[in-house]
């Protein structure tokens, strides 16, 4: 109760000071955008996400920031990423957090290499398919560095230009992650048509499956299926999401917003979990134990 207590009196001071802002113009530069991936299917990575990193590098030529997580999910692209980073050290780094991750599976008794039912269902073979894809939504512009999310210390963007977060594979916390290091906005890419929102960022959902925007319209706000249809390019989409970003972050309502979907999860990783990964040989972790399942997959690992 006195928690609950103190917590509300801190929001009548959060909505004290909402209630004396007034809009006022900032330069793009100021704008970081967030970009998230989830319930994907084959057109995701052929059509949604490739649009989305195309208004990603706009953002980054206009000196704003964006930002991409789900390690989980960059699994076997570890030399694709490297390879664009600013220095050998952020190269090293973005192969330190992949590895890692793929430790934290294998402790888990989860094959590094598992894909949800639904991706599969989608169209998706192999775990490789699916991070060449889904890496895709943050563009080609040099990786500026890697951000944590762990015990050991929360990281925040120190200059514009494009950064990877570490953190979970799971859509909402990802996007909470990714929020509190600072993304006012949002862009959710989905071929299954994931109906998501967040609590504190406006989410604008993109879609590159044709049949999933006709069926879903009132949930997505852009159809990325037009370029495999052959009714628009990559280029004119991508311009097309990156001039939506903008009326967004300038008051626009997205459909998640319009609908009230306020999904908001912390995800939180277990200490002595993280510990026992720095003192066990790699492998002894998940010995005799790799399987591939759904259940295997509980949040809050």
């Amino acid at each position: 109760m006195k928690a609950t207590e103190k917590g509300v009196e801190i929001l009548r001071g959060m909505a004290e000071e909402v209630a004396e802002l007034v809009r006022e113009p900032f330069p793009l530069s100021e704008l970081m955008l967030a970009v998230e991936c989830g319930g994907s299917d084959a057109t995701s990575g052929l059509a949604a996400n490739p649009a989305v990193g195309v208004a990603a590098d706009m953002l980054v030529d206009e000196g704003g920031t964006v930002v991409f997580g789900e390690t989980q999910e960059m699994t076997g692209t570890q030399h694709v990423l490297a390879r664009r980073a600013v220095t050998p050290g952020v190269a090293e780094e973005i192969h330190a957090m992949i590895a890692r991750q793929e430790l934290r599976m294998r402790a888990a008794g989860i094959d590094s290499r598992f894909m949800s039912k639904g991706n599969v269902e989608g169209g998706l073979t192999t775990i490789e398919e699916k991070s060449l894809g889904a890496i895709r939504k943050g563009g080609t512009r040099a990786i500026q560095g890697v951000l944590g999310t762990g015990r050991e210390g929360f990281d925040y963007p120190d200059r514009p230009g494009l950064w990877l977060q570490d953190g979970t594979g799971s859509d909402v916390p990802s996007v909470t992650g990714m929020v509190a290091a600072g993304a006012q906005v949002v862009v959710f890419t989905t071929g299954r048509g994931s109906t998501t929102g967040h609590a504190i960022a406006p989410v604008l959902k993109v879609t590159g499956n044709p049949g999933t925007f006709s069926r879903m319209g009132d949930n997505m706000d852009v159809n990325a299926g037009a370029i495999l249809d052959g009714s628009a390019t990559l280029r004119s989409v991508g311009e097309g999401i990156f001039r939506d970003i903008v009326e967004v972050a300038s008051g626009k309502l997205t459909k998640a917003e319009a609908l009230g979907y306020r999904d908001f999860i912390v995800y939180r990783t277990s200490g002595l979990a993280e510990r026992l990964l720095d003192v066990c040989p790699p492998e002894d972790l998940g010995a005799g134990r790799e399987r591939s399942s759904e259940a295997a997959l509980e949040p809050g690992f």
